[in-house]
């Protein structure tokens, strides 16, 4: 199982980014996959995830409302549009999977939100 993320960048405040995560390996069809993130100096903290199972959605509270969490079948990826971005979603940003009791992290991108 192998994720790469990548999208991560520089951008003001209010502004947007979509983030993406590619597996390969597994069809994420079948798996429920994540994102986190993590601040300096903070430990790291969930973001969103999408139900493989059935393609329900979940969010942090303090992304609710401004990113979004999707799919696409035919390039095996997820989609994380960031939205309304604020200083304080500045981080790492990961996506994870979980896979037969064995969690696979992507290598994470950056994501600075600054004036």
């Amino acid at each position: 199982v192998q994720l790469q993320a990548s999208g991560g960048g520089l951008v003001q405040p209010g502004g947007s980014l979509r983030l993406s995560c590619a597996a390969s390996g597994l069809n994420l069809d079948y798996y429920s996959i994540g994102w986190f993130r993590q601040a300096p100096g903070k430990e790291r903290e969930w973001v969103s995830c999408r139900v493989g199972s059935d393609g329900s959605t979940f969010y942090a509270d303090s992304v609710k409302g401004r990113f979004a969490i999707s799919r696409d079948t035919a390039e095996n990826t997820v989609y994380l549009q960031m939205s309304s971005l604020k200083p304080e979603d500045t981080g790492v940003y990961y996506c994870s999977i979980m896979v037969r009791n064995v969690r696979y992290w992507g290598q994470g991108t950056q994501v600075t939100v600054s004036s």
